[in-house]
């Protein structure tokens, strides 16, 4: 109950948070494109993302989903929230993180420990969270996560 409760504050939030604070503009990149890149690419991972989970493109938000792939983190409530601890072991600051990782100790204190792994994983990779993922689409997915020391 509590997670269907999360994922409605977090739709709720979305719109708001979009209008407010993404104010960049939207990937000029289809489904399609994604799925035309070549097959180690960011790009395919991310179209393949889209795809599996049956998602479509949000426009401004789309380097969240890059950041589920990068990071190999699932779709859970409870995934969602360790990604934005990783996040924030990276050094990204935002209001929605911090909605997420609030919601996150608030409903699982009982998780503060793998939380707190998490961050560490996030603080041991190189700065990626702010990195233009537009142009690094067409690279191979490994080599942007060796070269960024980015560990599921």
């Amino acid at each position: 109950m509590k997670d269907l409760f999360i994922e409605w504050m977090y739709r709720t939030v979305k719109i708001p948070y979009q209008w407010v604070f993404k104010k960049k503009e939207a990937w000029p990149v289809t489904l399609q494109d994604y799925l035309r890149l070549p097959e180690d690419s960011l790009g395919f991972h991310l179209g393949c993302f889209l795809c599996q989970h049956n998602f479509d493109i949000q426009a401004t938000l789309e380097e969240h989903d890059v950041f589920h792939v990068l990071t190999h983190t699932g779709i859970t409530v409870l995934d969602e929230i360790n990604m934005q601890f990783y996040l924030l072991g990276n050094g990204k600051r935002s209001p929605f993180l911090f909605l997420v990782i609030g919601t996150g100790l608030v409903f699982y204190p009982f998780k503060l420990k793998t939380f707190y792994q998490t961050y560490c994983k996030g603080k041991r990779a190189h700065r990626f969270y702010d990195l233009d993922f537009l142009q690094l689409l067409p690279q191979p997915i490994a080599h942007l996560q060796q070269t960024l020391n980015i560990k599921p």
